[in-house]
């Protein structure tokens, strides 16, 4: 479908469900759209909802039989953001690829504000998705020297999820392709200060393996640097 098209504030939720479910029947659609009426209620507002959507310039819905789905033409973000996030994270960058889709960085939650509970299942989903897409496209920046827009990306992660280690590999991994091993060895205790403070752990050896013998073998003990050496 070309352009935009205003779509009424009663059919939103309808088209949101139909943009993540691809196809349902009216039955499923009604009860979980309107879970707290009556059944004959929730047909007739679904009902409602379709006739509205019938009387736009370009049709967004389609019936068949006793199902619904979105009419041919009408393209739903979520499904290019996982195309393109699956495509990050399943393969290694090829030689004359092109360039990663930088869209992953300004990705945000699905429906934010919403709090419908057949939301909560693809907004977990797509978060997990985008976390992983995100590291990926750390490591492909990195391969290809973008280490701003590599760190960019890896700092993302962080920013969703504070507590996830790969997040933070992604990060120091930046900073020891660029060779700047103190602000990597910085970042590496502060969470493990972070760790510390919220689980009482320690990061994993995959971490702290990722610096070199020389770096590690002047911190043996109490983490990867003590306390005041990079005053």
């Amino acid at each position: 479908m070309n352009g935009s098209v205003a779509v009424p504030a009663s059919a939103q939720r309808l088209l949101a469900y139909l943009g993540l479910h691809r196809r349902a029947p009216r039955s499923v659609v009604a009860g979980t759209l309107w879970p707290d009426v009556t059944e004959e209620h929730a047909h007739g507002s679904l009902r409602t909802v379709l006739w509205r959507l019938r009387r736009m310039r370009q049709p967004v819905v389609r019936s068949d039989g006793d199902s619904l789905c979105l009419a041919d033409g009408v393209s739903v973000d979520v499904d290019d953001f996982t195309r393109a996030a699956l495509r990050l994270t399943g393969s290694l960058p090829a030689p004359g690829e092109a360039p990663p889709p930088l869209v992953l960085l300004e990705s945000g939650e699905l429906l934010p504000g919403w709090d419908e509970e057949w939301i909560h299942p693809e907004r977990e989903r797509l978060r997990q998705l985008r976390l992983h897409a995100l590291e990926s496209l750390s490591v492909r920046l990195t391969v290809r020297g973008c280490y701003a827009l590599a760190l960019e990306a890896a700092l993302r992660c962080v920013a969703i999820e504070p507590l996830r280690e790969s997040a933070h590999c992604a990060v120091v991994a930046v900073h020891l392709a660029e060779n700047n091993i103190v602000e990597a060895i910085r970042h590496y205790e502060a969470f493990r200060r972070l760790l510390g403070e919220e689980l009482g752990l320690e990061p994993s050896a995959r971490l702290a393996g990722m610096f070199p013998h020389q770096v590690k073998g002047r911190y043996p003990e109490g983490g990867l640097i003590r306390s005041g050496s990079l005053d």
